[in-house]
C-alpha cells in the first residue's frame, strides 16, 4: 500500500464521524464544509458530496430546529402514513420538504426508521413516535 493509498484510506475511514462532527458545528453540511473535508481527508469532493447526499441524517441544507421524519416504508405505508402526512401538513402548514419560515420545523419523507413494530411512525429529531393518527399528530407538535 502506497503512502497516498494509505491516506485516502484512512480520509474513508474517518469520512463520517468527521462529517457528523461538522453537522454538530454547523447545522448542515454545505459545499464549502464538504470542500474543507475533501481537503483534510484527501478524498475527491464528489465522494463526499455522495456520502452526505446518501444518509437522510446529513442534511445539506439548513434545517428548522425540529425535524420531523415520517417513514415511508411499507408497514408504515399499510397503516396510513398518508394520513399522517396530511395531518402534519394541515398542523404545521408545510409540504415534505420544506422548512417554515420561522425555522422551528422541517419536514421529510425517509425510508425507514427502524419502528416496524409500531408503524406509523415518525421521529422528531432522535424521538420517536409510534402508532400515530391525525390526532394524535395534532397532540405531539403542540409540545413542541
Amino acid at each position: 500500500m502506497t503512502k497516498e493509498t494509505s491516506s485516502i484510506s484512512n480520509g474513508r475511514a474517518e469520512l463520517l464521524p468527521s462529517l457528523k462532527r461538522e453537522l454538530g458545528k454547523n447545522g448542515c453540511l454545505t459545499r464549502q464544509i464538504m470542500t474543507t473535508v475533501a481537503g483534510r481527508s484527501g478524498l475527491p469532493l464528489n465522494e463526499i458530496y455522495g456520502v452526505s447526499t446518501f444518509y437522510a441524517y446529513l442534511p445539506v441544507a439548513p434545517v428548522g430546529k425540529q425535524v420531523i421524519k415520517v417513514c415511508r416504508c411499507l408497514p408504515c405505508d399499510m397503516k396510513d402514513a398518508q394520513a399522517v402526512i396530511g395531518g402534519i401538513m394541515k398542523e404545521i402548514g408545510i409540504a415534505p420538504g420544506e422548512t417554515t419560515t420561522d425555522g422551528k420545523f422541517s419536514f421529510e419523507l425517509v425510508n425507514c426508521i427502524g419502528a416496524c413494530d409500531q408503524a406509523p411512525a415518525m421521529m422528531i429529531n432522535d424521538k420517536l413516535y409510534g402508532n400515530l393518527t391525525p390526532e394524535r399528530i395534532v397532540e405531539i407538535l403542540k409540545s413542541y
